[in-house]
């Protein structure tokens, strides 16, 4: 009998990290589920069956190179890595500090150097592999609120564009969804309870588009997909 194919999800929550790991375990992936903490992800991995939570804070490039290192010994090294993991003060030029650009590149950006390092030498042997990039609008724009998110989820497209340029050649997919909405949860139900339920993002589909993005034939990669809700004006 042959192993599972195995899934990376750095950075698994109630939203999308969750949703994520329902859809590819659905479809047969054995699941590793990282997180800061581990309470949620150990639920859902005893939910999934075969599934393992690991503890990792993805701005500690360290930490991130040992739960892959554990990773690798317990199921195997991944096929997919899917990069959830994202972090921000909000606040204008004149209201964030120093430390906040710091604590959002470790995160969106050293993290996902870190842990694609990680995946990159089964994957080059092998010749296939997937990873997937979760952005935000902040990837595509600074709106003047978002002074130290933006520019980091700004650095993590343009890494993420670099590796495809780089890895696709290797029958490496490297991809980007950048999602341009507010995700359904309920924090963000309770702080917007006047929007419908059209006005946000559904997990769910999320994680059915990440899943498309690695099913896609060789001939016709996407790097970038756009994902916002139908009734949304843009």
């Amino acid at each position: 009998m042959t192993n599972p194919p195995v899934c990376a999800i750095v950075g698994v929550g109630p939203g999308n990290g969750a949703a994520l790991a329902r859809r590819f375990a659905a479809e047969g992936h054995a699941l590793a589920l990282l997180s800061r903490s581990t309470g949620f992800s150990e639920q859902l991995a005893r939910e999934l069956g075969q599934a393992r939570a690991y503890a990792c804070d993805a701005g500690q490039p360290e930490q991130v190179a040992q739960a892959f290192d554990a990773i690798a010994q317990d199921l195997g090294a991944p096929d997919t890595l899917v990069y959830n993991a994202g972090a921000g003060v909000w606040g204008h030029i004149e209201a964030v500090q120093a430390a906040d650009l710091e604590s959002a590149w470790r995160v969106n950006v050293l993290g996902a150097f870190a842990a694609t390092r990680a995946v990159l030498p089964a994957m080059k042997q092998r010749g296939r592999g997937n990873i997937v990039f979760i952005g935000a609008t902040a990837s595509l724009r600074g709106a003047a609120g978002a002074a130290a998110f933006a520019q980091a989820k700004a650095a993590q497209r343009t890494l993420a564009e670099s590796m495809a340029r780089h890895l696709w050649p290797a029958g490496i997919h490297v991809a980007l969804i950048v999602i341009d909405g507010v995700v359904d949860l309920p924090r963000t139900r309770q702080r917007m309870p006047e929007q419908p339920d059209s006005f946000f993002v559904q997990p769910d589909g999320v994680a059915a588009t990440a899943w498309w993005l690695t099913q896609q034939d060789r001939s016709a990669w996407s790097f970038e997909v756009q994902a916002r809700p139908f009734a949304e004006k843009w």
